[in-house]
């Protein structure tokens, strides 16, 4: 089990240009974008360009895809590995792989894709170019470069799928931005991102405006809820939403980077992440389980909601902070097996008598600079707890020499939806912080932010 992340890329306060939405794919529900094109485009010189943060690491995940039979394809292996298949025609729409020996298995960062083609080059390798967060990728395991002149199954007159394979398989799992098709042209990263100029090593996107698309060109941003599929590059080459509702467009993009649970931190294989990592089904039958979330802090006030979903006779649930550097999981509100007794512990000694039911939204205050922690469920604080003005009586303290880090437990098929400012659960009201960052059922108490890559940049 590894240790709590700390921040994924992009961890400044002002990006210059902002990437409003991004698209949650849940892989349990098959879904995807597809487009079925009326005439083949360029088949030789095209540029895909798509920012991704995933979230299911175990397997196969196809990016997009499209062709006849097996077609073309970008996906993540299970390994980690990225991987292209470049059918075409000189080939005999036979495999051509390029897999990376490099892995993307941070579940925390934003990776930049950019797969830039030109099989007329004579130069074997410039036919396909790869590039992550700016920089061309050269270390590959397999590069078996397309012949030259041949057209791939990409751009054909056929379906391209986003998030599924033509072959109705390995589902996507993660979070999509701005994911943009030029036809006939072979484009460097730079046409779509830049690095930060006080944070050099912070790859970051750019206006796109000054792009132009080709015939079968697209630019996706997710930024109407009613539409996800919509395309802005004014071609107006619409995709079609399978499986995606409107609570699938989220607010954590790769300008700013929300918290979510991390799947290479949980007890174990027991624990089941999806929806994002928003949702944790914990359903081993005995014996405690966890998982924790990907930003650590030890500074700041810090607000986050969790839904408890699934909460039965039978089980137990805790929600709470994880101190780094412990192996205990301190400080959380509980329900023992019975639930007769429920409140607030550390180190598993009950006190306080709070109580919370199923379907009850948990609200979580983290005064780190104060070294407190609140508590309260459904818009009130328990007891006299007042985190906005520090007052109230607390058995709880955090410890600031530390870094703190979310995190939710239990067993027995009890369910957790966490709420870090991307809601995953259906909210009545909508209600940000003093940054104007995230979306709570109720309003974050003065002085405490959502889990964000923003936020942390000023307060973290």
């Amino acid at each position: 089990m590894s240790a709590p992340l700390i921040l994924g890329t992009n961890s400044i306060k002002d990006t210059g240009y902002n990437v409003a939405n991004s698209l949650r794919f849940n892989s349990g529900d098959n879904a995807s974008l597809n487009k079925t094109f009326s005439g083949a485009g360029n088949q030789q010189i095209m540029t895909f360009s798509v920012w991704i943060k995933r979230s299911q690491l175990a397997n196969t995940n196809e990016v997009f895809s499209q062709g006849s039979g097996s077609g073309c394809h970008l996906n993540f292996q299970s390994s980690g590995t990225l991987e292209l298949n470049l059918r075409n025609s000189v080939d005999g729409g036979s495999n051509r792989f390029v897999i990376t020996n490099r892995l993307f298995r941070d579940p925390t960062a934003w990776y930049h894709v950019v797969l830039a083609t030109d099989t007329t080059q004579s130069t074997a390798s410039n036919r396909i170019k790869l590039y992550i967060n700016g920089v061309q990728e050269t270390s590959f395991s397999t590069a078996d470069y397309p012949s030259q002149n041949g057209n791939l199954l990409f751009n054909e007159a056929s379906n391209m799928r986003i998030g599924r394979s033509v072959s109705d398989n390995f589902e996507y799992g993660g979070y999509m931005a701005e994911f943009v098709f030029i036809d006939g042209q072979q484009l460097d990263p730079t046409s779509f991102g830049e690095f930060d100029e006080d944070s050099p090593t912070i790859w970051k996107p750019k206006s796109l405006s000054g792009l132009t698309f080709g015939s079968n060109g697209f630019h996706l941003d997710f930024e109407n809820s009613s539409d996800l599929g919509n395309d802005v590059s004014g071609n107006n080459n619409d995709f079609t939403a399978t499986s995606l509702a409107s609570t699938d467009q989220t607010i954590d993009s790769c300008t700013n980077n929300f918290c979510t649970l991390n799947p290479l931190h949980k007890s174990t294989t027991n624990v089941e992440l999806s929806e994002g990592n928003l949702r944790a089904y914990l359903n081993q039958s005995t014996g405690w389980q966890h998982a924790a979330g990907t930003m650590a802090v030890n500074s700041g006030k810090w607000y986050w909601e969790a839904k408890a979903t699934t909460v039965s006779a039978v089980d137990k649930t805790s929600i709470g902070v994880l101190q780094f550097n412990t192996s205990d999981v301190d400080f959380i509100l509980n329900t023992n097996t019975d639930r007769s007794s429920k409140g607030l512990s550390g180190h598993g000694a009950g006190t306080g008598g709070y109580s919370y039911s199923q379907g009850d939204i948990i609200m979580c205050a983290m005064d780190i600079d104060n070294n407190k922690i609140y508590w309260g469920k459904n818009g009130t604080f328990f007891g006299t707890l007042d985190p906005a003005n520090g007052t109230g009586s607390t058995t709880q303290a955090v410890d600031n020499d530390n870094f703190c880090v979310p995190v939710v437990g239990g067993y027995g098929g009890s369910v957790w939806e966490l709420n870090f400012g991307v809601p995953q659960f259906s909210i009545s009201s909508g209600n940000s912080d003093a940054e104007g960052f995230g979306n709570f059922e109720y309003a974050p108490p003065s002085g405490f932010f959502s889990l964000c890559s923003k936020n942390i940049a000023e307060y973290g």
